[in-house]
């Protein structure tokens, strides 16, 4: 019983965090590589220390790095637990971040989204393979659906992680960092939002009425 009271009691707690604070731990971290991209030279002046990260692509990978352990750290504060995603791609962003400032080259830096949504889509795709809707356990506090409801959302968010991959790839091999920069901050967040207003019919047909009215 102090075992079922103690998982609520997270879950709730989870729940109750603002949306529009959580908006601002994902979408922050990215927002401070924007300007940090776009005003490096500037930034080095006022600090003269950033100019030990080198040009502006890596101050902004320092700050990046930065202000994404930070997002990471006021998320464990708030909720006591980190999400499995935020977590996978924070840690990415921290070793190729690492590696981008060591070697001084903002290859691996502009690699990092494919890396992470290649990692997710196919974790989810292969995960249907095995008969297994992994998304249920990601989002299974959040909303109930029934088993085909999962496995028609895993699948999709499965292919929509491989489509952020190609896409990320295709504008890092094809522009300027300059462009590959914005486009990840006001391009993908956008994508994704729409992306995933798009899945609510799926949701509210496939969702699960609670089974707790009035049961003792």
């Amino acid at each position: 019983m102090d075992v079922e009271s103690n998982q609520r009691e997270s879950e709730k707690m989870v729940r109750e965090i603002s949306p529009l604070l959580k908006f601002v731990l994902e979408l922050g971290p990215l927002v401070v590589f924007f300007f940090a991209n776009s005003k490096g030279d500037w930034l080095a002046e006022k600090l003269p220390v950033l100019h030990e990260f080198g040009g502006p692509i890596f101050i902004a990978t320092g700050l990046f790095m930065i202000a994404t352990a930070l997002a990471l750290t006021v998320s464990w504060i708030l909720t006591r637990t980190l999400p499995m995603m935020p977590l996978i791609s924070g840690l990415v962003v921290l070793v190729f971040g690492a590696l981008t400032l060591y070697l001084q080259n903002d290859t691996f830096i502009k690699m990092k989204p494919t890396i992470v949504n290649t990692l997710f889509g196919v974790i989810l795709l292969g995960g249907l393979f095995f008969g297994q809707s992994l998304l249920g356990y990601v989002f299974n506090s959040a909303f109930k659906l029934t088993d085909e409801g999962w496995r028609k959302l895993t699948l999709r968010w499965g292919i929509f992680f491989l489509f952020l991959a190609v896409l990320n790839e295709v504008v890092w091999r094809n522009f300027s960092t300059d462009t590959w920069v914005a486009f990840k901050v006001w391009g993908t967040m956008p994508i994704t939002i729409i992306f995933t207003m798009a899945q609510m019919p799926l949701v509210m047909r496939h969702s699960v009425e609670p089974l707790n009215k009035d049961n003792k």
